[in-house]
């Protein structure tokens, strides 16, 4: 009989839901692991073949630490707050909340035919109020905290206060914002406003004038990682630069214990080292410059003060906060020109174009500290307002952009490197002497720096000082669907909500984009709607989407307590994340956001471990064939000549629509029109080729890849009929055959692209089981690899020959209660010791070849018996979970396989006591010959001279030697 995977694995998908197989205990006696994986967004699509890798990775170590005796706490939820949601509210009207639950559903029942082993009883959904309630609870202790530097850690609120109260700011060491000092006897003398004013500069959670990435078609700001080549990453939409009041959070008050922390976890060294230069701790000074006819000075910061005489110009950020104060009238159109298309770049893009150099004068002067010259100052974007202080002196001869800066504008660079060379480039290294210099002339350039720093300080122009690129985390999003923040005003002072007043649940609104003069969604909101309504207004923001995913991880611990976040006993018992799987993209964004987090619950004494996550492997990508065919058309051989037909020619539309047009579209006769649109467009392009470029010597034709949906191929060719009749494709502007050959090309596996691969018909086709085996099959965990569904056979071939082992194709049971033979028990035991060794580290395509390898010897052996079989059963179970169950429950066995101990391999049946030697003839082998080990060469040699096969073989010469060699060969000379 046939194994039946569909019958199969309904029926134990059935039984682990009825029977809560996989449910975790809180406070079990047995030893804990917490397997975590990167909790998705579930969007209208659901899921493709490339998103469960991670899932089933970590699914197969939790179902292992099951088998070697631990508690594991392997839970899933949803990150189902998120813009596309709202989107397609703005769209349609439809609330996000009820896509959110149909995107979900889709989702869940996807991961269950997948066979996760996940304890669905804490399931969490960040959109959910019982959730989103204790991330604004969280956002309150965040806003009632302050960093004390002195203490290294966060502390109430109330502790700052009582010392203002005694002292003001005497001997008080903190995080803050700009503050003046004063003193006790002032801080009393203010009024609430006023204090609270104060306050804001010290509070974790404070609002601020930012420059922020602005998204108009969202409505949004968006973070840097949401943001592409200028564009909105999602849509495709222009993004600019400007200027906002938001909700700031000061993760850089621990900058340096997020560095330190890494080296306590187990993170890949590129991670780390990703997170480090995110963090970019600096040593130098903080220079101030005067400027000339102003009162104003320009702080830098430096890590080079030894080249403080190189300074030949300054720069600033466009956004600089003096730029209008300083600028000439003169220069001030020039200026007010080069900030408006400064304001169209994403800091992103501004960093990362080098070879496009722009910047104009401002016509201001700084005064050099040292020399006294006058040094002129320039805006450049390549200086960023929100990175250290907004300006940079620049040392041409010392850096390459400044060089490049100083050479397109014409600016003098000074040499103060002895004996270098810069009539080429900059010189960056830190080897050599300084010259032309004053003080610091002949030092060497360690030395020089720290010359450099003590007359700094010492004539009272700076300071010595630690810097660090991190910047504090922007916390507002001008979007409706996101956690309401828990804050009212009273005039512009914020106020947090009382506890018993949580969750602050979204009020309705009569519409979820944004109003017309610009402000949040939630402004829509009327006073009566809002669930709690105090001072003159409600904050309209809502948290960004890193809020609730900074923290989920601690309420799959406790997701049902309506008392707290946590129980801090529970908490203890849990600890951190043994092994925690997912994507590196988020190596400087949730990662970095989930650490300061809990580092800061930690502080204020909620959890008792200040690192979330004590294990981290992040999955490569499953990458996708697409598949274009080629619509020629006519183009002139020179097209570089011809910009308005490289401009046809690169606008192209992609005729088929992308997932989230197809969202848009909600009627045939918005169908009919986006197609008409394209068609016309289309017409009109080919005609106009047609009419300008007739066919002439000089003319060619080009092909323009049209991107097809791989679902509408069979092998390499389209199917012409489905491809015709498909509901988003309008082929009439091709000249159909009867068979059209595509093109395909390797990339990244996305809806967009036409090229996924749905989970659902590989479960139909081929079974679950073999979808895990074969995603992991296809190489490391961590590496990028390519799918080929055609590959999924050999996987497919294997579950049907392990099957064999167990059942006859009448269906009858095949065990055996014959006890093993050595050699039988040898392919156990190498099985058992590879993959143990495998699974611990995760080179799960490795432990796959072992399987298949062991079951091709039990099968060319014709091993059917029990003892052997029962531990191959187990030993498969966290790879095809449905098979083993069934397996395990044909051996006789009452279920579930999942709590059986996982087998150990035993070194006696590793051990070789023979050895199979071939026998050579003056160095051509001719036979073979297998003898115990233990034998020594003399009785090796004689029983080969009396082997009847020597004789024949020498051919009746004499025998010179028999040379045995252990365990490899045996020649014998005639």
């Amino acid at each position: 009989m046939s194994y039946d995977h569909r019958a199969t694995e309904a029926k134990w998908q059935q039984y682990w839901a009825e029977q809560k197989t996989f449910a975790a205990e809180n406070g079990s006696d047995r030893p804990k692991y917490y397997v975590l994986d990167m909790f998705p967004y579930p969007s209208g699509a659901g899921l493709h073949v490339g998103h469960p890798l991670g899932y089933i990775a970590s699914d197969i170590y939790a179902r292992y630490m099951r088998h070697k005796g631990y508690n594991v706490l392997h839970p899933m939820g949803y990150d189902s707050f998120g813009l596309p949601a709202e989107q397609y509210a703005i769209q349609t009207g439809q609330h996000p909340a009820i896509t959110t639950e149909e995107n979900i559903a889709r989702y869940r029942g996807q991961l269950d035919r997948i066979g996760f082993s996940f304890d669905w009883d804490r399931e969490v959904r960040t959109s959910d109020p019982k959730y989103y309630r204790w991330t604004q609870w969280i956002f309150k202790q965040l806003f009632n905290a302050w960093y004390d530097n002195d203490a290294d850690r966060a502390r109430p609120l109330t502790e700052l206060i009582a010392h203002f109260e005694e002292h003001g700011t005497e001997n008080l060491n903190a995080a803050c914002g700009d503050v003046q000092p004063f003193t006790a006897t002032d801080w009393r003398s203010m009024s609430a406003t006023e204090q609270n004013d104060i306050l804001s500069e010290y509070r974790f959670t404070y609002l601020k004038e930012t420059w922020v990435n602005w998204c108009e078609a969202l409505g949004t700001v968006l973070a840097n990682d949401e943001i592409k080549d200028g564009v909105s990453e999602r849509g495709g939409h222009p993004v600019t630069q400007k200027r906002m009041r938001q909700w700031s959070m000061r993760i850089t008050a621990y900058a340096q214990r997020l560095l330190d922390g890494l080296d306590q976890v187990d993170f890949s060294e590129a991670l780390k080292e990703q997170q480090r230069n995110w963090i970019g701790r600096s040593q130098g000074a903080q220079v101030f410059f005067d400027l000339d006819g102003h009162d104003e000075q320009i702080e830098v910061f430096t890590t080079r003060p030894d080249t403080i005489f190189g300074v030949t110009f300054m720069v600033l950020a466009p956004e600089h906060e003096l730029v209008q104060k300083i600028t000439t009238d003169a220069q001030r159109a020039e200026v007010q020109a080069y900030i408006e298309a400064t304001s169209r770049k994403t800091e992103r893009d501004r960093q990362a174009d080098v070879k496009n150099i722009t910047g104009v004068f401002t016509g201001a002067y700084a005064i050099h500290p040292f020399t006294g010259k006058k040094v002129p100052v320039w805006l450049g974007d390549y200086v960023l307002a929100g990175y250290g202080t907004g300006a940079v002196m620049a040392v041409p001869c010392g850096d390459q952009r400044d060089y490049d800066f100083a050479k397109h504008f014409d600016i003098d660079i000074e040499n103060i490197f002895a004996d270098i060379d810069i009539s080429e480039s900059a010189y960056g290294e830190k080897e050599g002497r300084i010259a032309n210099s004053d003080f610091l002339d002949g030092l060497s350039i360690p030395a020089a720096i720290e010359k450099a720093v003590e007359e700094i300080e010492a004539t009272q122009r700076g300071k010595g000082q630690v810097n660090y690129r991190l910047r504090d985390a922007i916390f507002s999003r001008q979007r409706y669907w996101g956690e309401p923040f828990p804050i009212y005003y009273e005039g512009e002072t914020p106020y947090a909500l009382k506890d018993d007043e949580l969750p602050l649940t979204l009020p309705p609104v009569d519409a979820y984009k944004p109003t017309a003069d610009g402000e949040s969604p939630l402004a829509r909101a009327k006073k009566e709607d809002w669930p709690q309504f105090h001072g003159d207004r409600m904050e309209t923001n809502t948290m960004p989407g890193w809020a609730g995913s900074s923290w989920y991880f601690l309420r799959y611990m406790d997701p049902t307590n309506e008392g707290e976040f946590v129980n801090r006993e529970v908490a203890d018992y849990w600890g951190q994340v043994d092994l925690y799987v997912g994507g590196s993209e988020h190596a400087t964004g949730h990662l970095l956001y989930s650490r300061f987090w809990i580092k800061f619950l930690y502080d204020m004494g909620y959890i008792g471990f200040d690192e979330p996550f004590k294990r981290l492997v992040n999955q490569g990508m499953i990458l996708g064939e697409s598949a274009f065919i080629v619509k020629f058309t006519p183009a002139i051989e020179n097209i570089d000549d011809n910009p308005e037909l490289t401009q046809i020619l690169k606008s192209v539309p992609d005729l088929m629509l992308s997932q989230e047009q197809r969202h848009i579209i909600s009627s045939a006769q918005q169908f009919n029109e986006r197609h008409s649109q394209l068609m016309k467009w289309y017409s009109n392009a080919y005609e106009d080729f047609k009419s300008k470029f007739p066919t002439e010597a000089n003319v060619k034709y080009v092909g323009v890849p049209i991107r097809v949906d791989v679902n509408l191929l069979e092998g390499d060719h389209l199917k012409v009929e489905e491809f015709r009749n498909s509901h988003w494709v309008d082929s009439s502007f091709i000249s159909f055959s009867d068979r059209i050959k595509v093109q395909f090309e390797v990339e990244k596996m996305s809806k967009s692209k036409l090229n996924v691969v749905n989970p659902d018909d590989i479960c139909d086709r081929y079974g679950a089981d073999v979808l895990r085996m074969y995603e992991m099959f296809l190489g490391p965990i961590d590496q990028a690899k390519p799918w080929n569904t055609n590959g999924i056979s050999g996987v497919s071939n294997f579950v049907k020959k392990l099957w064999c082992l167990y059942v006859d194709n009448e269906g009858n049971s095949l065990v055996s209660e014959d006890q093993a033979d050595k050699k039988e028990m040898k392919a156990l035991h190498t099985a058992i010791k590879k993959i143990n060794d495998d699974i611990l580290n995760l080179s799960y395509n490795t432990s796959i070849s072992n399987f298949m390898i062991c079951v091709n010897e039990l099968n060319d052996i014709k091993c059917h018996k029990r003892e052997v079989l029962e531990p191959v059963a187990i030993l498969v179970s966290p790879f095809a979970p449905h098979l083993a169950e069934e397996l395990w429950a044909k051996l006789g066995h009452d279920p579930s396989v999942s709590a059986q101990p996982y087998p150990q391999h035993d070194e006696s049946y590793l051990v070789e006591d023979s050895h199979e030697y071939p026998v050579m003839f003056n160095g051509k082998m001719r036979f073979k010959q297998g003898f115990s080990l233990s034998l020594p060469p003399a009785e090796v040699e004689a029983a080969i001279r009396a082997d009847e096969r020597t004789a024949k073989y020498a051919a009746d010469k004499p025998i010179k030697k028999v040379i045995v060699v252990p365990k490899k060969i045996i020649n014998v000379v005639v």
